[in-house]
């Protein structure tokens, strides 16, 4: 009968072990032999953990990102995460790569075209202004001196309109100014009018120069690139006195009917340069031009501390003054002085304008091969020989030759400072310092040109020459302290990551 039970037992046993798993349900059991009946029992035990209790949360709300800001962040992290080797270095845009640059290229070109117009119509304009409003030099010279206000503000704006608006912004509000102020001279107001709307003219042409020309100087083969686009500027300042001088000396028109010419081609210009740039917005600019990881302030104001913003500021300062003084009085100056006729002013400032043309295309060549630092000492010193050819023979055709070779040898100081700087600086800096510089010292073509007609109104225009003399020695002397100021500008950004680093 035990025996009977204890096979009982045994099969159920067996039976239970395989229904149940203990993966799932720890199972004990045991055997008792001591109870007096010799029977089996089973006793099984299953632990059981008590569970907390769970109290469901509801997800944290996170700030929305638009996908080109989650963009930057990802590639920020990425960029910070590696890098490169020693022997690594920076990709440059090309001219034509990708395709796009190639449109954007010939957009830019006709930009600063506009800008050269409307530098190059003061010499043509001035003498019909006079006429017009009854003004002397002094008060003409105002023209002038308004753009300042704009200039300034385009170098404290330049940076921040990238930061938010990309190239986008620049390609549209720049344009858009230049078309306002051309609208408004058209319908010839009165002459303060005239005065602050050329502060909307400086703003433009402010925000255009700097921008375009630190994109393109960032370029393979900059100097060759840069000097094209700077050509385009001499091109459209020879142009415009030409132009000029014939609409009033052969069609009989009044000054302002040359605006009308003035709003076609901005018109023009903020069409191609707004679909060319429309997707470079300011999200795609942080990314193509990361700030610095251990820097201590923004852009704007790590620019501004670095010394070679400065000497590159007042070194364009002096070489737009130099430039836009001598183009916008040749024409007083070759009348009053050479006794040329209207017509014969006229050509002789285009043709100064025509040889910096030719100047920054084929000088760039030559720049390349020199370097950039020498280059420019060369380049002045046969500027500084021509100056005083041009203001001591006293010959109408020597002086057409001697300021056509002048803008010859002139032109090309420009775009090459600033392929140099740009590459004596850091990337992210390029807008910032490039931009700054380029905007202020662009006032140098409002600040300088009034000097001269206040020299002029009291000792006579023959003032000019000494004025454009004592600039270019100017020049001279601030290119040669480059090479000093450029090592201490290095060693500070260097203690600036360092103490970056360590914060």
């Amino acid at each position: 009968m035990e025996s009977n039970v204890g096979n009982f037992l045994d099969t159920k046993i067996s039976r239970l072990r395989n229904s149940f798993s203990t993966a799932d349900f720890p199972i004990f059991i045991w055997r008792n032999e001591k109870m007096a009946t010799m029977t089996r029992t089973i006793q099984t035990e299953v632990d059981l953990v008590e569970v907390p209790r769970i109290e469901l949360q509801p997800l944290p709300q996170t700030p929305k990102q638009s996908f080109a800001q989650k963009y930057i962040n990802v590639t920020e992290d990425i960029r910070g995460a590696l890098v490169p080797p020693p022997t690594a270095v920076e990709a440059c845009q090309r001219w034509n790569q990708p395709r796009i640059n190639m449109w954007r290229c010939l957009a830019t070109f006709w930009s600063f075209f506009i800008v050269g117009m409307n530098d190059g119509a003061y010499g043509a304009l001035i003498p019909h202004l006079e006429k017009y409003y009854n003004l002397t030099y002094t008060v003409v010279s105002l023209v002038f001196l308004s753009p300042f206000a704009g200039y300034t503000l385009a170098a404290i704006a330049n940076n921040h309109v990238h930061i938010w608006l990309g190239q986008r912004g620049v390609s549209i509000i720049g344009p858009l100014c230049h078309l306002i102020a051309f609208v408004v001279l058209a319908l010839h107001p009165p002459y303060p009018v005239l005065v602050i709307v050329f502060i909307f003219v400086g703003f433009g042409n402010g925000l255009v120069d700097a921008a375009w020309s630190a994109w393109l100087a960032n370029m393979a083969d900059a100097n060759q690139v840069t000097g094209l686009l700077h050509c385009c500027y001499a091109i459209g300042a020879a142009v415009a006195p030409l132009v000029a001088t014939l609409m009033f000396t052969k069609g009989g028109l009044e000054w302002y009917y040359f605006y009308y010419l003035m709003i076609t081609s901005a018109a023009v210009e903020l069409l191609t340069s707004a679909s060319t740039f429309w997707k470079q917005s300011g999200a795609i600019y942080q990314i193509e031009n990361p700030s610095d990881q251990n820097a201590k302030t923004g852009r704007t104001r790590e620019a501004v501390k670095n010394p070679l913003t400065w000497l590159f500021a007042f070194f364009i300062f002096g070489y737009v003054g130099a430039e836009v003084s001598l183009g916008g009085w040749l024409v007083v100056f070759m009348n009053k002085i050479r006794f040329a006729s209207s017509f014969q002013s006229g050509a002789t400032a285009s043709g100064f304008w025509a040889g910096m043309a030719v100047g920054r295309i084929a000088l760039s060549f030559l720049t390349a091969k020199l370097g950039e630092f020498k280059s420019i000492l060369l380049y002045i010193a046969i500027c500084l020989g021509l100056e005083l050819m041009f203001w001591l023979v006293p010959v109408l055709i020597v002086s057409a030759v001697a300021v056509a070779f002048l803008g010859f040898f002139l032109g090309p100081l420009f775009p090459t400072a600033m392929v140099l700087v740009t590459k004596m600086m850091p990337r992210h800096l390029h807008v910032g310092s490039v931009g700054f510089a380029a905007a202020f010292g662009g006032s140098g073509g409002a600040i300088f040109p009034f000097i001269v007609g206040a020299i002029a109104q009291a000792r006579g225009v023959e003032s000019l020459q000494p004025v454009i003399l004592a600039v270019l020695i100017g020049l001279a002397g601030l290119w040669v302290l480059l090479p000093t100021v450029g090592r201490k500008a290095r060693r500070g950004s260097e203690s600036d990551v360092e103490g970056g680093r360590s914060l």
